[in-house]
């Protein structure tokens, strides 16, 4: 299984957190919900994205500069909002069948998804106040 190393914010202790998982993860060591930000593909994107909390996808593209606007917002939401709320990153580039599912025609592209489903979708990259008010209506 997949995973990405994520840095406590609380204690400093690195810990591994998995790209699927039923729960939501957390440190190791002090036990504090930890950031939940991952990058999926093709093949592991159903899995990754049937999560508890909300999921935010990220279509982006490295050569998208808009997107490289939104990657520190979106950091900085799935720590703020830790324990409720999972990014996911999909590089469309790399990725053109999760791209062609959602009709991903402009970048960044952020599909609000529950249980699996899209809730709301928000094209183009928008203020940090604009995508922390939209997370705080669908958490």
């Amino acid at each position: 299984m997949a995973s990405e190393i994520v840095v406590c914010p609380a204690c400093g202790t690195k810990n591994r957190v998995p790209v699927a998982s039923s729960g939501h993860p957390r440190c190791a060591s002090c036990h504090v919900d930890l950031p939940w930000l991952v990058e999926a593909g093709d093949d592991d994107f159903t899995d990754a994205v049937d999560a508890g909390p909300l999921v935010i996808v990220d279509l982006w593209a490295p050569w998208c500069g808009p997107c490289r606007m939104v990657a520190p917002v979106l950091e900085r939401l799935s720590r703020d909002f830790a324990g409720r709320l999972k990014v996911v990153k999909v590089n469309v580039d790399d990725s053109p069948r999760v791209a062609r599912q959602y009709r991903a025609q402009s970048i960044p592209m952020l599909l609000f998804m529950r249980g699996g489903e899209v809730v709301d979708t928000v094209i183009g990259a928008q203020s940090e106040h604009v995508m922390r008010t939209l997370t705080e209506q669908h958490v």
